[in-house]
């Protein structure tokens, strides 16, 4: 796991990163959650309303919506797909996101027609750090 500007940010993980969500392939669905970034800016998380299982969702549409102390907003799909299973337990405990967002915070379950993530913009590895390390850069933010 890489560190930038304080933030944790996996390596293994995809990233849309200005929409600050993650994405990687479990069981033959894509994993949707919020990043270690996102869970900083928005501080207490106080709820989260989720989709209904069944629902078609678009690229770039609403998977959820957080609520916090600062913040009210959707956690947006990197992807199109069908939502196979959503985390039930963020709905008795928001607070998963703040505690673990890579882990058992995460959000969504998607099937994926397709899997093609450069398609979608998103970028992993070195290269999603390094893009996360320049949007944190340039937009001065720190997890610290």
């Amino acid at each position: 796991m890489a560190t930038v500007s304080n933030c944790n940010i996996p390596d293994d993980l995809w990233y849309l990163v200005e929409k600050h969500v993650w994405t990687r392939q479990e069981d033959g669905l894509v994993v949707v959650g919020l990043t270690d970034v996102a869970q900083h800016l928005a501080h207490n998380i106080l709820s989260v309303t989720l989709k209904a299982v069944g629902r078609r969702i678009g690229a770039g549409k609403s998977v959820a919506t957080v609520e916090s102390s600062k913040w009210v907003g959707p956690v947006p799909s990197p992807i199109e797909g069908e939502l196979a299973e959503i985390n039930e337990a963020l709905a008795a405990d928001p607070g998963l996101l703040n505690r673990d967002p890579y882990g058992e915070g995460w959000v969504a379950k998607l099937r994926a027609e397709t899997w093609d993530p450069a398609a979608a913009g998103l970028v992993t590895g070195q290269e999603g750090v390094d893009a996360y390390q320049a949007f944190l850069t340039a937009e001065g933010i720190s997890c610290a």
